[in-house]
């Protein structure tokens, strides 16, 4: 979306416009989808109607997205693969969250977990893998579903 107000400075990111917000936001509930990303002139957004479970922090130079609740910028920087507390897939196989169908899982959104604890379990091979955790922290994003498949290097949890 074109806005003659922007202007072309070198490193500068171009401004925001609230209007294409609103715009995002009514296309979304005409069309009945749940998110919409566009990006123009190297500004990403990105229009959601429910949030993750941990939002990520935005940057406070941007007041119109802290009043504008169903906006969401998203900077390739905030890509879950690029997060430093992101854990990494260690293979290819299917994900469980708990060791057998039933059973609780070994971590949720919230749990403190120290280097070393089992995270979560990766089929492969007809062999259960544990993953641990790389360090000590605070789970603040699941992003697989239990029994998925997951790709090696594929970001599985965010630990903080």
């Amino acid at each position: 979306m074109a806005d003659e107000n922007q202007k072309d400075g070198a490193g500068a990111s171009p401004p925001i416009d609230a209007e294409a917000i609103r715009t995002l936001a009514r296309l979304l509930d005409e069309t009945g989808l749940s998110e919409i990303e566009v990006e123009h002139a190297g500004a990403r957004l990105r229009v959601a109607r429910a949030m993750p479970a941990a939002a990520p922090a935005y940057p406070s130079h941007l007041p119109e997205f802290a009043a504008a609740s169903a906006a969401v910028l998203t900077p390739a920087t905030l890509d879950p693969a690029l997060h430093p507390g992101a854990v990494a897939s260690p293979m290819v196989g299917t994900a469980y969250r708990a060791p057998e169908p039933g059973a609780r899982p070994f971590v949720e959104v919230g749990s403190v977990v120290k280097a070393g604890d089992v995270l979560l379990i990766i089929e492969a091979m007809k062999t259960m893998n544990q993953v641990p955790a790389p360090r000590s922290g605070t789970v603040v994003q699941i992003l697989f579903e239990d029994g998925q498949p997951v790709e090696f290097g594929e970001p599985l949890a965010i630990i903080e």
